[in-house]
């Protein structure tokens, strides 16, 4: 055997092998392709959903402030109120209410006692009076 034929022979095996490997290696290539594509996919929609998400939080955050803007005054406005009960001459205070209520006071004692009205003497004994056993 010459050298032009061993030489020959061996690269037809190397591109046989070369030949076979490709073969083989096609299938696991486009099976990656699509694992690729798939997970392409699935980042591309949670891409989505985040930028929802972030919206959605912003959003939120809009209305949390807007809330506290809007209420914030609240807490002025019931400061001011307690310091014009307690200035009143002979006023009781909405905590000696509350003690009455917690010792068993019901609204309409509350009303008379401390000058709440209904709704003010109703809302205090459910809040804050004894519970009734069953």
């Amino acid at each position: 055997m010459t050298w032009t034929v061993f030489i020959s022979v061996a690269g037809f095996c190397v591109a046989a092998g070369a030949l076979a490997t490709a073969v083989w290696a096609f299938p696991e290539l486009q099976r990656l392709r699509a694992r690729y594509d798939s997970l392409e996919s699935s980042v591309a929609g949670l891409r989505r959903e985040v930028e929802l998400l972030a919206s959605i939080s912003a959003r939120s955050g809009r209305r949390v402030q807007r809330v506290e803007h809007d209420y914030s005054s609240v807490a002025e406005r019931l400061d001011a109120l307690e310091s014009l009960a307690a200035a009143a001459p002979g006023a009781k205070s909405l905590d000696q209410a509350i003690e009455s209520a917690r010792r068993g006071a019901d609204a309409a004692t509350l009303t008379e006692q401390f000058g709440l009205s209904g709704g003010e003497a109703e809302l205090v004994a459910r809040l804050h009076g004894r519970k009734k056993s069953a």
